[in-house]
């Protein structure tokens, strides 16, 4: 009975998808997809990505303090295969295995050196890793500690200079914008806020190689999630020039969670996000590219 109702839920999933395949509003293309499955206990949760310079080699965060890495092989710009290394544990700062409550690792950013930076939602804090085997405390401020349970730091991200930002799932308002942290030389500051819009949450975020903040967003609906990812310019105290860059219907993707942005072959930024699918048999492990064309006008290698 189990089995015949799994398939017809799996069914209906599919026929849900199917109809919500109508292209997403904003100035990004969508591009491809593409499922990825691997024969792992470990595998799943993904909510936090990170790519080379080129696209062809990420690494991933669980949210359940496992990491993996690897590369991704494409035909035409887009992902056709996904080769990956073994899921390997990120271990706490006495190099012991992360009880549950604490182990909900959520955003990932790495370093010019290869440190792994990942920020943690369940005891909101932000810790380093050289190898998973071992963490390496960064200073915890005050208003971490405040943070909403299960919402606080979903996404993070590092800029040129090596410092760190990270923001909370949620403000604590829905006419609160979200603060943004940076971190730089042991200090945490709060240099930027980014305004609310409608029901999306803050999930994902990253710096691209044009310099610019990008924050995915996640709206969960109760029957299924909408994405949205927004862009911003970046001062030393100020995020302007807010542009929607897409923001896609219901069920057209699963529960994305994790951004990597970069420039491809062509001159074009490329967004790749990676979907979190709570270790449910009706949820995906999902790679979703778009590509934003007004970047290939900026392009440095154009003129």
């Amino acid at each position: 009975m189990r089995n015949r109702t799994r398939g017809a839920i799996g069914a209906a999933l599919a026929a849900a998808l199917a109809l919500a395949a109508a292209a997403s509003g904003g100035e990004a293309r969508f591009t491809a997809s593409f499922t990825w499955t691997l024969d792992d206990p470990a595998f799943g949760g993904l909510s936090g990505l990170e790519l080379s310079e080129d696209g062809t080699r990420f690494t991933a965060i669980s949210d359940r303090a496992h990491i993996v890495s690897g590369t991704l092989e494409r035909k035409d710009g887009r992902i056709v295969a996904v080769r990956s290394g073994p899921i390997e544990e990120l271990m706490d700062e006495h190099g012991q295995p992360q009880r549950i409550t604490r182990g909900d690792s959520e955003g990932l950013a790495l370093g010019p050196d290869g440190r792994a930076f990942v920020s943690y939602e369940g005891i909101a804090r932000v810790w380093a890793y050289d190898t998973p085997s071992r963490a390496m405390l960064l200073s915890r401020p005050d208003f971490f500690r405040g943070l909403q349970a299960n919402s606080s730091l979903e996404a993070l991200a590092i800029d040129a200079q090596g410092r760190l930002y990270t923001l909370p799932e949620r403000s604590g308002e829905l006419t609160r914008p979200f603060p943004v942290w940076r971190y730089d030389n042991g200090r945490w500051t709060e240099p930027y806020h980014i305004p609310r819009r409608g029901g999306f949450l803050a999930v994902g975020a990253d710096i691209g190689p044009d310099g610019r903040f990008y924050l995915l967003e996640r709206e969960f609906t109760g029957i299924g999630f909408r994405s949205r990812v927004r862009r911003f310019d970046m001062t030393e105290d100020a995020l302007t020039e807010e542009t929607t860059l897409f923001e896609s219907h219901l069920l057209r993707h699963d529960n994305l969670e994790g951004i990597a942005v970069w420039r491809d072959a062509a001159g074009a930024i490329r967004l790749t996000m990676i979907s979190d699918d709570n270790f449910n048999f009706f949820q995906r492990t999902e790679l979703v590219e778009y590509t934003v064309p007004e970047s290939l006008a900026s392009s440095p290698d154009r003129p």
